[in-house]
């Protein structure tokens, strides 16, 4: 196990073996300095001893968002270095960023969008419990379909924020 710590903007020179593989999105600069200066509780890193000093193994990147019934935390990314996958990174992460939905933000529920052909996350996160809860029509760069999965907090004691929509939405659609 690793040290979990906030993610700085060293961080950025030193992410690449989490980052870059084919499961994970990547984004430009500003978008990781506006996450950081605007939700720093939401961006969180581990890293571990490696030769010659640490390691990033992985992080998790959110914000809160919405308004009424819809405010939420969000998962805009959640990554794990292919080396240190299936040790049960990701739900640590996934557990630090519902905590801070719940204890610092009082949400209401935790979203995230994957890919529909990305059978290994959804599984992943069914087993964190999240569920589907709409399909979003092309919303990764208009080629592939995407799931909103959400898991409902203790704030939402009846759980009507995961309840399924009964038909496909579009990115224009989307309310956040």
């Amino acid at each position: 196990m690793g040290t979990l710590r906030r993610f700085t903007c060293d961080d950025l020179l030193r992410f690449n073996n989490v980052n870059l593989d084919v499961l994970t999105e990547t984004y430009n600069l500003g978008f990781y300095l506006q996450y950081l200066s605007t939700w720093p509780e939401y961006f969180l890193v581990e890293e571990a001893p490696h030769a010659g000093g640490k390691r990033l193994t992985s992080y998790i990147m959110g914000k809160a968002e919405g308004k009424g019934e819809n405010w939420h935390g969000h998962v805009t990314a959640v990554t794990v270095a292919p080396e240190y996958r299936r040790l049960g990174r990701a739900r640590l992460m996934m557990d630090l960023l519902e905590e801070v939905s719940t204890e610092g933000y009082n949400a209401y529920f935790v979203d995230l969008f994957v890919r529909v052909s990305n059978t290994l996350a959804i599984r992943m996160y069914e087993n964190f419990g999240y569920s589907v809860y709409r399909q979003v029509l092309g919303y990764y760069s208009g080629e592939e379909d995407a799931y909103d999965m959400r898991k409902a907090l203790p704030r939402d004691r009846d759980k009507r924020s995961v309840i399924p929509l009964t038909h496909p939405v579009t990115p224009a659609d989307l309310e956040w």
